[in-house]
């Protein structure tokens, strides 16, 4: 019998090597597919984040423009509402103006009223008594006349 155990170390470290290999390979195969999905993974969010940035920048141009346009509205209204309320202040000293002229219009009629009055009372005064005078001569003329037609009659 033959108790000779030759132990094939090169074939068993060849085999174990090639095992070895294997392992690192599908690990390394499993490892590059975990890193390309991730990368992919990120690519994905990092265009998605692109895209959201895009859409992000796009409505800030328009909300610029947007701000932009209504502070020119509301300059254009302050500079409308300065105008009006100077245009009211103008509005309004004419109106004084106007009031005061009026009022010294007034006073100056109800001056030359009560003038008129006066001098309507003193010529109705006048008339009354010129009245009076002529239907005191008309009596009188026509006493003189019937005296007269009396006198020729007679």
């Amino acid at each position: 019998m033959d108790n000779n155990r030759h132990l094939d170390l090169d074939s068993i470290i060849e085999e174990v090597r090639r095992q070895y290999e294997q392992i690192a390979q599908s690990s390394r195969a499993e490892a590059e597919a975990w890193y390309q999905s991730q990368y992919e993974q990120l690519q994905n969010t990092a265009g998605r984040h692109g895209d959201s940035l895009r859409n992000t920048k796009i409505e800030i141009q328009e909300l610029t423009r947007n701000v932009q346009r209504l502070r020119a509205e509301i300059e254009n209204v302050k500079k409308q509402n300065q105008q009006l309320q100077s245009a009211i202040a103008e509005a309004e000293e004419r109106g004084e103006m106007a009031l005061k002229d009026a009022r010294l219009k007034l006073e100056e009629l109800e001056c030359a009223l009560q003038k008129d009055k006066e001098e309507l009372a003193r010529l109705l005064k006048e008339y009354q008594e010129l009245l009076n005078i002529k239907i005191a001569l008309d009596v009188e003329i026509a006493m003189y006349r019937k005296l007269l037609e009396g006198e020729e009659n007679r």
